[in-house]
């Protein structure tokens, strides 16, 4: 079935106790919390989930979790992982679990042997496997990853269970360059909540955006302007929203989120 990926998506925080447990009563708290905002779906396993944290139980109680809170919101797992046959293994615990799609990262520890081939071997294979839709995930460059070629994304998205992306590198040029180049029915989400609007523009679907743990409500905003074309608007809350995004998320990452969302009176933690 056709999955609806527009509108703006919270990659959700995993709240971990004071052992070091993963706290799903508060994960679902949050999570209802911005569901009241009027979001369209979660992220739940990604890179402001600390996904890379988390072992293979943990992160199939979150999606269980999210799966059972969520109502008419789009579910997406982060199941990336280093080997294609562990990839595959996540994307079908989570669609197991009651995710309607997936969020897939490069395996990027042997980063020099990633080549585009060797690229193309792993998502196809996982996009074989997978039973629900993939989406790639292009992590943010400053962290431990690789960065697709446009080229290669075009590639890619022929693969008739490879239905998008998420580009959260922050350059909106990068960004128009692949939404040019891909089909129309390949949708692309902005990672970056400084570029909401500017994305929308250029024609991406919407967003994954980890200023919308703490602000879900002016994001969604920015989101229902754009639709009803009222730029004006749209620009005005995307102003409010962008020194957030710029000064919290971009500068202060996973610790920045969470301390916020703390000082909302919601569950970050350590």
């Amino acid at each position: 079935m056709p999955i609806d990926l527009a509108g703006v998506h919270i990659p959700t925080t995993t709240p971990f106790g004071g052992s070091g447990e993963v706290e799903l009563d508060a994960f679902a708290a949050n999570m209802r919390a911005g569901i009241t905002s009027g979001v369209h779906g979660f992220v739940v396993g990604g890179s402001t989930g600390e996904a890379v944290l988390l072992d293979a139980t943990e992160r199939t109680n979150l999606w269980t979790t999210a799966a059972e809170v969520a109502s008419d919101q789009v579910l997406i797992a982060g199941t990336g992982a280093e080997s294609t046959r562990t990839t595959i293994r996540m994307c079908k615990s989570a669609a197991h679990a009651g995710a309607h799609a997936v969020l897939v990262q490069p395996p990027a520890f042997y980063r020099g042997a990633m080549t585009p081939i060797a690229l193309t071997a792993h998502f196809g294979a996982v996009a074989d496997a997978s039973p629900v839709p993939v989406l790639v995930y292009q992590v943010p460059l400053k962290m431990s990853t690789i960065e697709f070629s446009t080229e290669w994304i075009v590639g890619i998205a022929e693969h008739p269970n490879v239905v998008g992306m998420k580009d959260s590198r922050g350059d909106l040029g990068a960004l128009e360059e692949i939404i040019e180049a891909t089909p129309d029915d390949f949708r692309v989400l902005v990672g970056s909540g400084a570029l909401l609007h500017a994305a929308l523009e250029a024609g991406a679907v919407g967003g994954i955006l980890g200023v919308a743990n703490l602000v879900p409500d002016l994001c969604v905003e920015i989101y229902g302007a754009h639709r009803e074309g009222r730029a004006d608007v749209a620009a005005a809350l995307q102003a409010r929203v962008a020194p957030l995004h710029n000064g919290i998320v971009g500068v202060r990452g996973v610790p920045g989120v969470k301390a916020a969302l703390d000082a909302l009176g919601r569950v970050g933690g350590a």
